[in-house]
């Protein structure tokens, strides 16, 4: 019984912690497009990296919840994670660009975590095992 809820909830870490990137990817797809283009643009990155970003969002959402190589692409979304804080949420002198810098740590320290440990048993990678 304790190993079930153990796989339940690294399944359900995995699909909390994937989930709000799979939601950003896609809202990027229609309206959110040439606003997030131009958002990127005024902050100093070129806007032809957004299909990348867009890619990694969802891309990686997906491989985070099925457990499919896991350990890299949750590697990789910490370090997006954090590039992210670092390119768009610097300006401490805005209370609410503080609160998304910490919320993107706080978000890479997870996915880290889910780096060093895997996805758990309940995951495509434990079957390729």
């Amino acid at each position: 019984m304790k190993q079930t809820a153990a796989y339940a909830g690294d399944l359900t870490a995995r699909i909390f912690t994937a989930a709000l990137f799979l939601m950003a990817g896609i809202g990027k797809l229609g309206s959110g497009y040439a606003g997030t283009q131009g958002y990127m643009e005024a902050m100093g990155v070129p806007g032809v990296l957004l299909p990348l970003v867009i890619a990694l969002e969802i891309g990686g959402a997906i491989l985070v919840i099925a457990g499919l190589w896991t350990r890299i692409t949750a590697l990789a979304l910490a370090v997006f994670t954090v590039l992210s804080a670092l390119l768009f949420h610097l300006d401490f002198a805005e209370p609410m660009q503080q609160i998304m810098f910490l919320k993107n740590f706080a978000i890479a320290g997870g996915f880290l975590f889910l780096a060093i440990k895997g996805a758990g048993a309940w995951s495509i990678d434990a079957r390729r095992r």
